[in-house]
């Protein structure tokens, strides 16, 4: 596919199929805006990886065509991998106060300020980009300017919902009202592209009001101190645990470099003005422990953050005996070792540990079933396209659309190109798309030549095989062999014996051709490995003419 036609084009190259990296494009009349531009994080399956980014190959190879990248929020799955590939694509951002504040600080932190135009929009406004018009509309979410997008084209409107949920007592900004939703569904919506995080949850997410009533009862019967950790861009949950300190008669000390830029960026746009003064480590230390409240990044178990350092006595804060830490925040699928591994250490300590299980301490930020019906019945779309979601979430929310009388729906897969519009919707071809992982400083493929080389190194280890030759190709001295990760402890020097006659007979037996000759020693080399240990080391080898 080279260019959309008279037609409307919805391609997703993050977030479908996968919860995080959101990526979606709209196509029509020759040209693509981008909806987001997130990040996921790494799991054990990438080893010496953070970081994944969504492979941007399709839109690249387009990138003429791409009018602008539209930021509905600011959660890293949606902003995340903008410092890292946005300044290639080479066009503006738009956002609104809060999200472009936290996309300034990335764009500072890479040095690409002056490479990346950032716009920011005010809130609740509109703005046109070729044949696309956009207007924010706020809808409650755990961080400010929670933004749904309502995008006109030629070919229909789309209410695409970013991330969401209905919560009649939000902390922070003022969300769309039914009467304004009912009100743009009124007037007619062609699809409706939705959050599906939660479509397996009969109960709606809660409000934010409700969890302070639960902090409050937690906070208020704790002895010693307290340690409140929950996601650094849950600003709604910042807000709501600065009135609880205050409730509670607690001082507030705040542990976490993105915690504080977090506030930093709420408050320079004028949000959590009332958030209570915050101490400094040494004076939460000199003061009794009933008197302090300390919020810290690091609840879902990442081993650099502020709870992690606390945990294991490498931080300036110290949590001890009869001292509580309350996790607000819900364990996400993947973390549950990480989260353990910071819980035994807390245990062991003699720490109170509440989570979501044992108290009222946490509501999601996404829509229940509920919500979702509510949301289907203001807006009445024509299609309803699940996205943010794995595919039982996606294919469980079209199925869910289905039973409430929405017309039509589509479950779609990162790469599937749908047209929504005239005919639609119908999946109409494949793109390329895929993961980048950011190595260090250097972004690479996911499943590249670097990333299954550290894969097998980490499953099997290493050995490095150094072998000299004389310029007839005669052995001089004995093949030398080092190794590492591979299971052989006790028996090191007879395995390293035994490895250098395999290498040794193989150069003996081998031919003029180099390249032959080294493939002999590796595969010699390698299977005196596997008869010690049953497992197949990368094996490297190096020829050394005298």
């Amino acid at each position: 596919m080279t260019k959309p036609g008279n037609e409307l084009l919805f391609l997703a190259l993050g977030g479908s199929g996968e919860i995080g990296m959101n990526v979606n494009l709209y196509g029509t009349q020759g040209k693509w805006v981008m909806v987001d531009l997130g990040l996921t994080f790494a799991d054990p399956a990438y080893p010496g990886i953070d970081l994944i980014l969504p492979d941007l190959e399709f839109i690249e190879k387009h990138a003429k065509d791409l009018l602008g990248i539209v930021l509905t929020h600011g959660h890293e799955d949606h902003i995340g991998a903008i410092p890292y590939l946005a300044a290639d694509l080479g066009v503006p951002l738009y956002a609104t106060p809060f999200t472009a504040g936290l996309i300034k600080g990335k764009l500072e932190e890479e040095g690409i300020t002056k490479q990346v135009k950032l716009n920011i929009i005010p809130r609740d406004s509109s703005f046109d980009l070729g044949p696309f018009s956009f207007t924010y509309v706020p809808l409650a979410h755990s961080i400010p300017e929670g933004n749904a997008l309502l995008i006109d084209t030629p070919y229909g409107r789309i209410f695409h919902t970013g991330d969401w949920k209905l919560d009649d007592e939000p902390l922070l900004g003022t969300p769309a009202t039914a009467e304004e939703l009912t009100a743009i569904g009124d007037k007619g919506v062609l699809a409706l592209v939705c959050d599906s995080t939660n479509v397996f949850n009969e109960s709606a997410s809660g409000s934010e009001a409700a969890v302070r009533e639960g902090l409050d009862a937690v906070i208020r019967e704790a002895k010693g101190r307290v340690l409140v950790t929950t996601f650094a861009s849950n600003a709604a949950r910042l807000q709501t645990l600065g009135q609880v300190a205050r409730d509670t008669n607690r001082q507030l000390c705040v542990a976490g470099r993105s915690l504080d830029r977090i506030l930093k960026v709420a408050k320079s746009v004028g949000y959590m003005d009332d958030f209570p003064p915050v101490i400094d480590f040494d004076t939460a230390m000199s003061l009794p422990p009933r008197d302090v409240m300390i919020i810290a990044t690091g609840g879902q178990g990442e081993s650099r953050a502020a709870l992690a350092r606390i945990a294991f006595d490498s931080h300036q804060l110290k949590l001890s005996k009869g001292d509580t830490v309350v996790f607000s925040s819900k364990q996400i699928p993947g973390n549950e070792m990480a989260i353990g591994r910071i819980q035994n250490a807390l245990a062991a300590k003699d720490i109170i540990m509440i989570t979501d299980r044992q108290a009222h301490v946490h509501v999601s930020g996404h829509p229940g079933r509920p919500e979702l019906e509510l949301m289907y019945r203001w807006i009445q779309p024509e299609i309803v396209l699940p996205v943010h979601g794995e595919m039982r979430h996606m294919a469980e929310q079209a199925r869910l659309a289905d039973s409430l009388g929405v017309p039509k729906s589509i479950v779609q897969m990162n790469g599937d190109v749908i047209r929504l519009a005239p005919d639609g919707p119908k999946k109409i071809g494949t793109e390329r798309s895929g993961r980048l992982i950011l190595d260090g400083d250097v972004i690479l493929p996911a499943d590249g030549t670097t990333m299954n080389e550290r894969r097998k190194i980490s499953l099997h280890g290493v050995i490095a095989v150094a072998v000299a030759l004389d310029q007839a190709g005669r052995l001089k001295g004995k093949p030398a062999i080092s190794f590492q990760g591979v299971p052989v402890e006790e028996d090191r020097a007879d395995f390293i014996q035994e490895a250098s006659e395999a290498a040794a007979k193989a150069v003996q037996a081998g031919g003029k051709d180099e390249a032959k000759l080294r493939e002999s020693i590796r595969l010699a080399v390698r299977r005196k490995a596997t008869e010690w240990t049953g497992k197949k080391p990368v094996v490297d080898v190096s020829l050394i003419r005298l």
